[in-house]
């Protein structure tokens, strides 16, 4: 599954992403053990024995010198979310856009400057009555260093002048679907982020957060970050949760961020195809309360 932002210009008062989601699946090969005739679940075996502020930077560290890419010094490019330094400045890698992570284009002083994609990878179908949940891939950067792997993050930068706050949210467009597919839709899926970490290059008071989001696919709003007024200006990161290496279905490492999930539940059932949706992050000029 996966989810990558796309950026338009809020009229000149804040920023909009809206990123699309994807899930693929392919066929279980593994061999199916005996299971208790009771409780028919084949996940369950019978016998147990058996750089510039506008870029998005690294959360961990944020600070602003040391440009990770000289040759794009862009104000709004992505920068290192384990260290939000504004002159850090990085290429992240776009695991479902073909043409690349798009980024913010600039033009307001309150802007949305970057957002990772969600990509929760390829898996197997899941012979289980039981619920799933697959885990994000942490988001990949290049920097002058090299390659390295990162939480998912969410990047701002406020440079009004104005210190009149501002608020953040997220809203999903519907719930995973495939139009070609025989089940078309995944019933009662959820995206969930825990585990936030709010970082910056500031002086300013930082924004306040959402300890958990859970997601509505019928595109109800939810809070992600705000500032009140006097609070919030500068560049902040949000970012969720901590890289850690996982062996995928098809028996590869990959680097993943178990603070942002998306669970099935065990009825829904699904197809070998890749199942998507969009997200919209909206930042505007209201502050929070």
């Amino acid at each position: 599954m996966a989810i990558s932002p796309l950026f338009t210009l809020a009229n000149g008062k804040g920023d909009v992403f809206e990123s699309k989601g994807a899930v693929e699946f392919i066929p279980n090969t593994d061999p199916q053990g005996p299971v208790d005739p009771t409780d028919p679940d084949p996940i369950n075996p019978v016998n147990p024995i058996d750089p510039d502020p506008r870029n998005p930077v690294n959360p961990i560290d944020p600070d602003p010198r040391n440009p990770v890419n000289p040759i794009d010094p862009d104000p709004r490019n992505p920068v290192n979310s384990t260290d939000p330094d504004p002159g850090n400045l990085v290429k992240p890698v776009d695991s479902i856009n073909s043409q690349g992570p798009n980024i913010g284009t600039g033009g307001s002083p309150l802007s949305l400057d970057y957002v990772s994609n969600l990509d929760f990878g390829i898996s197997e179908i899941a012979n289980t009555k039981k619920g799933v949940t697959y885990y994000a891939n942490a988001q990949e950067l290049h920097t002058s260093e090299g390659s390295k792997y990162v939480p998912n993050y969410v990047q701002i930068s406020d440079y009004r002048g104005t210190n009149s706050g501002w608020t953040l949210t997220i809203k999903q467009e519907g719930q995973f679907s495939n139009a070609s597919a025989q089940h078309k839709e995944l019933t009662g899926s959820q995206i969930q982020f825990v585990d936030p970490i709010v970082k910056g290059k500031s002086d300013a008071s930082p924004p306040i957060y959402a300890e958990v989001i859970t997601l509505d696919p019928n595109g109800a709003e939810s809070l992600v970050m705000a500032a009140k007024p006097l609070a919030g200006a500068g560049l902040w990161v949000e970012s969720w949760g901590a890289v850690e290496e996982m062996t995928g279905d098809l028996g590869q490492k990959i680097q993943k961020i178990k603070a942002i999930s998306f669970t099935i539940p065990g009825e829904t059932q699904t197809d070998t195809v890749t199942y998507s949706t969009k997200l919209t992050w909206k930042l505007s000029d209201i502050p929070s309360n």
